[in-house]
């Protein structure tokens, strides 16, 4: 198998382990709001969505006004108020480096808004290291291929050269649907069963478990 020349990431729950201040600033902002908040397991259900997306599925009856009043206080707790700690899963960060000195394209494809990608890739440090980026903001949200399809454009490689590494159906979904292969993480938002029934490539149960993937020997950019 040829090695694939475009890597694209997902970053929450795939990168970083951001899961629990997610579900506490969603639960917050409805709290502010007056609502009753969601459950922590349908928050984790809707990550990976952009977040006008998210909050219409977990709030079906909110119309666009409500959904806007919601974003303004979830994204204050995300960004600085919730407290909860938000770090890179073991490995990861010797993981992207890594692929960069293989000569690997690296990029993300994210849910997240452009200004909470900006910050996390800025306080990680990871920021130098990827080519190119997409949020929800910039484009369509997942599982529409807009991403992928703007980030093979940009970079000028095809989709049997790319490969899609997420933790969600969303990711793989997205993947699909830009006709692109797809690695699944299962140790994020989703559950391994739910991921495998999408029928990626393999579903990695940790960093190292997807390192090991990624780099065996055929996949060296530089042999």
């Amino acid at each position: 198998m040829a090695p694939y020349q475009l890597i694209v990431f997902d970053w929450d729950g795939t990168l970083m382990d951001s899961e629990a201040r997610i579900v506490a600033s969603m639960q917050g902002a409805f709290r502010a709001l007056g609502l009753e908040p969601p459950a922590p397991v349908a928050v984790r259900n809707v990550i990976g969505l952009g977040l006008d997306q998210a909050i219409a599925t977990l709030l079906p009856d909110a119309d666009a006004d409500l959904r806007q009043r919601l974003i303004k206080p979830y994204r204050e707790r995300f960004l600085g108020n919730e407290q909860t700690p938000t770090p890179l899963f073991e490995g990861a960060a010797e993981l992207i480096t890594d692929l960069h000195a293989a000569g690997h394209l690296l990029a993300v494809a994210t849910g997240k808004s452009r200004a909470g990608l900006d910050k996390a890739l800025r306080e990680t440090g990871l920021g130098e290291w990827f080519h190119a980026t997409r949020c929800a903001d910039d484009t369509f949200s997942k599982p529409h291929p807009a991403m992928l399809l703007e980030l093979m454009e940009q970079l000028g490689t095809a989709p049997a050269a790319t490969l899609m590494v997420g933790d969600t159906e969303y990711d793989l979904e997205m993947a699909r649907n830009a006709g692109v292969a797809a690695v699944a993480v299962g140790y994020g938002a989703h559950t391994p069963a739910r991921l495998l029934a999408l029928q990626p490539l393999t579903c990695a149960m940790s960093i190292a478990d997807l390192r090991a993937w990624l780099h065996r020997p055929h996949w060296s950019m530089t042999e």
